[in-house]
């Protein structure tokens, strides 16, 4: 796996183009046929050939299909909600990274399915289409077959694809409902995190309040668009911080007026409480929408239940 990071010359470039600049050892046919294939990611991201790249973009290059053939299966618990000819509907346990990477080398759930799923070897990144960070719980969709993998990627991209996340953040939103359009890239101080800047990619967060205990609420974001970090960082910016979130202004999670039992739990909650419950998209078969829940992971349910009892 090689990487490089779209600098200003080739920024808004289409990443087929820019690929092939950065890694001028291969052709740009053999870089948009990786593309396509999901060997080549965009802050991990899986990207159209002709989608645009902006400065400080990381871009990565699998240029082998090492990746298909070298994750070894584990057996790895997986929790499944459906599954079909076509794809596998599953709830993501929190702590459980995608697939392996610089700093996780195995125990991913691209393990655990490669374990339980052979045939997934087949398929590039084990018919991972789309992922969830590693402290997010909750529902995701695999592909297992080439035609639906294909079909999921082009609704994605042509942002069919509905998503519904929960979370539980410091602070109440002066509004009941409302829009987030902020543009999202990468943090110019820091590689491993996203902010707002001017010059980043659009990024559209819709979010409704859920339920309020004092000065903590219960939120329902649906995104619009699928940025790297972008619940985690619009509601951050827009001084409503995730429990939990020690990368995205953690500073602000502990609310004044709070009581010793909120700050002890707050401050002991292991991740960011964020929960993708819901996903809509098409039927490879028809045109009917499928939806697909997660219910709520149980430590934010009982984080929930003691902010209602302690806040």
């Amino acid at each position: 796996m090689f990487e490089k990071v779209v600098t200003k010359d080739n920024d808004n470039w289409r990443l087929d183009k820019c690929a092939a600049f950065l890694f001028s050892d291969f052709s740009r046919t053999q870089i948009k046929k990786w593309i396509l294939e999901g060997r080549v990611l965009v802050n991990g991201e899986l990207y159209n050939p002709k989608d645009k790249v902006i400065c400080d973009d990381i871009i990565f290059v699998n240029p082998s299909i090492e990746e298909k053939i070298s994750w070894e299966p584990q057996n790895i618990p997986l929790t499944i909600i459906e599954e079909n000819k076509n794809f596998i509907a599953l709830n993501k346990n929190a702590g459980l990274t995608v697939h392996p990477g610089n700093g996780c080398k195995d125990g991913t759930l691209a393990n655990g399915l490669l374990y339980r799923y052979p045939e997934l070897v087949s398929l590039p990144r084990a018919g991972i289409v789309h992922r969830l960070d590693k402290d997010t719980s909750g529902i995701m969709i695999i592909a297992k077959s080439e035609k639906f993998r294909n079909h999921f990627i082009a609704e994605m991209q042509e942002r069919k694809i509905k998503k519904n996340y929960i979370g539980v953040v410091s602070g109440i939103p002066s509004l009941g409902s409302f829009e987030i359009n902020l543009p999202i890239g990468r943090d110019k101080k820091s590689r491993i995190k996203m902010a707002v800047r001017d010059d980043g990619r659009d990024a559209i967060s819709i979010v409704s309040l859920k339920d309020k205990f004092k000065n903590y609420s219960m939120l329902d974001i649906s995104i619009e668009t699928g940025r790297t970090h972008q619940i985690r960082v619009h509601l951050a910016y827009n001084k409503l911080p995730l429990i939990g979130d020690r990368t995205y202004n953690p500073r602000a999670i502990i609310q004044k007026d709070s009581s010793a039992e909120a700050i002890k739990l707050i401050r002991e909650f292991p991740r960011q409480a964020l929960h993708a419950h819901t996903i809509r998209f098409r039927s490879i078969d028809n045109d009917d929408e499928l939806t697909f829940s997660a219910p709520l992971a149980n430590d934010i349910s009982e984080l929930v239940k003691n902010l209602k009892t302690f806040a």
